[in-house]
């Protein structure tokens, strides 16, 4: 027998199983896999890093059970939740939490305190007057009357006791400026303890990144224009970033304008009207808790009050105040690109 033939069908079984190899670790490449659900009362996209879209499924599943476990603790709208029996109890009795809620509450306090209550979760009352569909602007007197129920430095944390107590009678927290960045920190630790090396959790506009792309380089993003001409989703800038989060408020997401003035939802609780200092403000940290609740803080507090608050708690930011000027911390200034210009 000719030896060819055996020759020719060992290279085909060869490039068989060569051809088998190559597909087995194609598919064993890391591969982005998304999904996007509701919880929180938003729109939640995760995005994961994975060799296996099993596994990949199993962890976003896991990740959003822990948003919607966040979302029902520190729910507003509860009767049930923690949240709620401290609402129910102000000016009457301390209640006894659990430490994750006096974690998020003691987290939310601090920002008010480095914020100089520009981020205030008892804002509430004032938040209520305003109807920006309908395009209300409350008399003085109702405003004055709801800012008397205003005022973070009422919510006394008890570690030692384990309670939270608002000591005004009619007071409330709403910790909707916190828990959307809290929420993520917590999904992602999910995804990590799941075996997730990267991937991306958005609550809305607020984003909690880990790891890298599956090409090793780090998450690319952007940042929105706060005057887009045309293009309602142009870009301002970009930034990569590895580990951490990015959170950004502005006066152009819940708005109208009256009589050649904008009104929109970041309120001042000092005054109970719209802060007029900024544009935007994005914040870049390595907690999304953090960047959630110090971008509507260090809007309220305005472009050279924020800024230096910014450096001093070693946190990132982009600014861009009344007229358009853009500003940023020393240390991310080598790692934003400006891609568009503030008219």
């Amino acid at each position: 027998m000719s030896r060819h033939p055996l020759i020719r069908g060992a290279v085909i079984a060869v490039t068989c199983i060569l051809l088998v190899a190559a597909i087995f670790w194609a598919n064993r490449k890391d591969r982005l896999f998304r999904e996007s659900r509701t919880s929180l009362y938003t729109l939640v996209t995760i995005t994961v890093v994975s060799r296996s879209e099993s596994r990949a499924k199993e962890a976003m599943d896991a990740a959003y059970r822990e948003l919607d476990r966040v979302g029902r603790l520190l729910n507003f709208y509860a009767e049930d939740s923690e949240l709620s029996r401290i609402n129910s109890n102000a000016g009457v009795a301390p209640v006894k939490v659990s430490t994750e809620t006096l974690d998020v509450i003691s987290a939310a306090v601090r920002a008010g305190e480095e914020t100089e209550g520009g981020f205030d979760v008892t804002v509430g009352p004032l938040v209520r007057l305003w109807d920006f569909t309908k395009k209300t602007i409350p008399a003085q007197e109702r405003i004055e009357e709801a800012k008397s129920l205003v005022g973070f430095r009422h919510v006394i944390v008890d570690r030692q006791a384990g309670t939270v107590f608002l000591d005004r009678k009619g007071m409330q927290i709403d910790l909707g400026g916190i828990i959307k960045g809290y929420a993520a920190d917590r999904a992602v630790a999910v995804l990590r303890q799941q075996g997730m090396a990267s991937g991306i959790v958005a609550v809305a506009g607020d984003i909690r990144l880990f790891g890298r792309q599956p090409d090793g380089r780090p998450w690319h993003v952007g940042i929105q224009h706060p005057r887009p001409q045309g293009d309602e989703a142009a870009l301002l800038a970009t930034i990569d970033i590895a580990d951490g989060a990015i959170s950004t408020s502005g006066d152009y997401q819940r708005f109208f304008i009256e009589n050649g003035i904008r009104y929109h939802h970041l309120l001042n609780p000092a005054t109970g009207f719209p802060q007029d200092l900024c544009r935007s403000v994005t914040v870049i940290a390595p907690a999304a808790a953090d960047t959630d609740a110090f971008a509507t803080g260090i809007f309220v507090m305005g472009p050279e009050k924020g800024l230096a608050t910014l450096e001093r708690l070693g946190m990132d930011g982009v600014i861009v105040d009344a007229t358009g000027q853009v500003l940023m911390t020393k240390g991310i200034r080598e790692r934003v690109k400006l891609v568009g210009t503030t008219p």
